[in-house]
């Protein structure tokens, strides 16, 4: 897997791993570890998706409709993905991402089989509808954030106030907030988000 990396201050308290969108790479998110974690106590990684598609740029999955990615295309990213996350040498691992990077991080944080990470910062995303993976709703969960621009006509707002709405019914508590926006990250948000990274 390509993976940018920028390594801690220090020793690394954990690791910071950023997933991110659809047709972008591993530079998209990359200036994102510092304003999350700005001391860089923790080791940050940006990798990249496998898939090459049309129109351009890496992708995690393909998708034939919003919420509801291919399953033969997912499967083998989640495989891929956890793989290598489960290979880092840190025991504390914050996963987070936009769009597409924000349904890998949920997938692969909250997903049945896999271990919990330390938070999950989601903008933008959805929790996948797919055939072969299913969400560990056992009680206790890590801390959540999920960030959705109000007014996003790619993957819309109900895709996130439904997330939000799961997860709390199993239990979780989420950081929750909808900004006047598209499909895009608020930086208003990530600053109230590096209080839950530094946690």
């Amino acid at each position: 897997m390509i993976v940018a990396e920028r390594p801690a201050a220090g020793d690394a308290a954990g690791a910071l791993v950023l997933f991110h969108g659809r047709g972008a790479d591993e530079h998209d998110l990359y200036p994102l570890l510092d304003v999350l974690d700005p001391e860089r106590r923790l080791h940050g990684y940006c990798p990249r998706g496998p898939l090459s598609l049309p129109p351009g740029g890496a992708h995690w999955y393909v998708v034939p409709r919003v919420g509801y990615p291919d399953p033969t295309t997912f499967a083998s990213s989640y495989a891929e993905a956890g793989a290598w996350l489960d290979s880092l040498p840190h025991e504390r691992v914050v996963l987070g991402g936009f769009s597409q990077g924000a349904v890998m991080s949920l997938a692969l944080g909250l997903g049945v089989g896999r271990p919990r990470p330390a938070a999950v910062i989601a903008l933008s995303g959805f929790i996948p509808e797919v055939d072969g993976w299913k969400l560990d709703d056992e009680w206790p969960f890590p801390p959540i954030a999920i960030a959705h621009g109000t007014y996003d006509p790619v993957i819309p707002v109900e895709f996130g106030r439904r997330a939000r709405e799961m997860l709390e019914a199993a239990g979780a508590e989420v950081l929750y907030r909808e900004s006047p926006m598209g499909h895009q990250i608020d930086p208003n948000f990530l600053v109230e988000v590096r209080a839950l990274v530094e946690a």
